[in-house]
């Protein structure tokens, strides 16, 4: 087994790797006519109704058709999991670990196609698309890894007398809730750690990604997987989630979402359902109001364009993303300039074009929160230095926009907005910039450019966030490097891509052995 190490990305500076992916673009247009089913069971069963996965890009374009799941199939998909698991759960960890690895390798034949999703139904630029689909195989390769560790006998304290040992088991069956703004990374992620760590799942992609969402199960199914084990279902998130959240046989549920869903979801697994033996286990990568701090005496060229690319990489649609710049006064002004200057030279547009920087925000009701977000801003005070309007094509389009002169607690230095505002507030000094990134009730990333060792001692010490970054951008964090997850209502810091994540769906058992011989 090679030590584990970070995919590659793909180089699309190159004219043969762009015109693999403009085929790959090209090829998934001709499948949109295609209608997807839900697999219970290594079953295709499909709903009385369907819904649709539209091109944030162009609207009227759909995707794919997709089964409006109901409560009932996600009742069948439960107890099938739950059937299932009474065998996989003793299948041998390095067997586990070795679907993982197949699919990987599937993966990464599939990897333009795979881009050609994630551009066309999140609307991600080309670079974003692919960092997406790497990540995923990054997941996969790690957890397996990972897997076959926690798979080793682990020592405890040796007692006379006495053999002692500790085994770790799988919980039983899993829902996962994966997001739409990571929707092939996180999903397999959140995916392949319950799967190999013995349980069994039970997906339900986005409604805004269901075709991503079946390119997993497809590669799963190709890897050889036995039926079951992932069950895919697709619906309405208010019954069919609810339901599948709340059945007795759901031992635990792994969410990536917002504030507001991953405490209706907390607050509805912690409710003991008649038959229930357990406490069901929830981990919730939640939200974040993410602060970049820019001290006096550092190079602005280098932090505004650090603060430019993690603010609006995927449009800001990261729970990542740099939200709120809180800058020293004595390089106020220079800095607010300078990221104007870069950010109204971002490219917007159709990102099926690879020359595209910022692509359409998800829906229309995303578009139309931030825009709300935007007028609520300017009348707390806020002045727009770039961007503030809709794009004037069609799709759903904001062009990049900062706001300086933003106050510590207006609302948007307070809520997560989820799209491409930047918010630029003036510290007085350095103590000040700390007690302004700490103020919000998140504590996901934060960064800090500074050449001041002090300063930047106390913010690893003070900075309140899961995932702190020295001199770079806020996003970008790479598995097996930057384990992932925040504080506070940031969620339940799961710390994705580290070595504590697979403890998450395992549960420890200790075996101690009477050795004394006897008469």
């Amino acid at each position: 087994m090679k030590k584990f190490k970070n995919e590659e990305f793909v180089d699309f500076s190159r004219p043969s790797i762009r015109r693999k992916q403009e085929k790959a673009l090209e090829a998934l247009r001709g499948q949109f006519a295609m209608e997807y089913p839900l697999v219970i069971g290594g079953r295709r069963v499909t709903a009385e109704e369907q819904l649709k996965s539209y091109n944030p890009a162009r609207p009227s374009e759909v995707v794919g058709t997709f089964q409006k799941g109901t409560v009932a199939h996600a009742e069948e998909a439960i107890r099938t999991a739950h059937s299932v698991f009474g065998t996989w759960r003793n299948v041998p960890p390095a067997k586990r670990a070795s679907y993982l690895f197949k699919a990987a390798r599937i993966m990464r034949k599939r990897r333009f196609e795979l881009n050609a999703a994630v551009i066309t139904e999140v609307g991600k630029p080309w670079n974003e698309a692919d960092a997406d689909v790497a990540e995923a195989i990054d997941f996969l390769e790690y957890y397996g890894r990972e897997m076959l560790r926690y798979g080793k006998d682990h020592p405890v304290v040796k007692r006379p007398g006495e053999k002692g040992r500790l085994v770790y088991l799988p919980l039983g069956v899993g829902v996962v809730i994966p997001p739409w703004n990571f929707p092939f990374a996180i999903l397999a992620g959140m995916s392949s750690a319950a799967i190999v760590t013995g349980n069994t799942v039970v997906l339900k992609p986005s409604s805004d990604s269901p075709l991503i969402g079946w390119k997993f199960m497809e590669i799963m199914e190709e890897a050889g997987l036995p039926a079951g084990v992932l069950n895919f279902v697709t619906g309405p998130g208010g019954s069919m989630g609810d339901s599948l959240v709340a059945h007795p046989l759901t031992r635990f549920v792994s969410f990536t979402g917002s504030k507001e869903v991953g405490i209706h979801i907390y607050e509805l697994a912690a409710r003991v359902q008649p038959g229930q033996v357990w406490l069901k286990r929830v981990v919730a990568e939640m939200g974040g109001k993410d602060s970049i701090i820019v001290d006096d005496g550092v190079d602005l060229e280098e932090a505004s364009t650090g603060v430019v690319q993690s603010a609006f990489g995927f449009q800001g649609q990261k729970c990542s993303a740099c939200s709120r710049a809180i800058v020293h006064e004595n390089v106020y002004n220079e800095f607010v300039s300078l990221v104007a200057m870069k950010t109204a030279a971002l490219t917007m547009g159709d990102p099926a074009s690879p020359d595209v920087a910022m692509g359409p925000v998800i829906n229309a009701r995303a578009r139309d929160t931030i825009m709300g977000y935007i007028e609520k801003a300017l009348n707390e005070g806020g002045r727009t230095v770039a961007g503030g309007v809709a794009g004037d094509v069609d799709g759903y389009f904001i062009r990049p926009t900062v706001i300086a002169d933003v106050t510590p607690k207006a609302t948007i230095a307070q809520e997560e907005i989820f799209g491409p505002v930047l918010a630029i507030i003036k510290a007085k000094d350095f103590d000040e910039a700390m007690q302004i990134a700490n103020n919000t009730e998140y504590g996901l990333t934060g960064a800090v450019y500074s050449r001041n060792r002090k300063h930047l001692k106390r913010a690893e010490e003070e900075f309140f966030v899961g995932n702190l970054y020295i001199n770079r951008g806020c996003t970008g964090a790479f598995v097996g490097a930057h384990p992932f997850g925040g504080f506070n209502m940031s969620g339940t810091d799961s710390k994705a891509g580290g070595r504590d994540y697979l403890l998450l769906f395992l549960q420890a058992k200790s075996i101690a052995v009477d050795t004394r011989k006897r008469k």
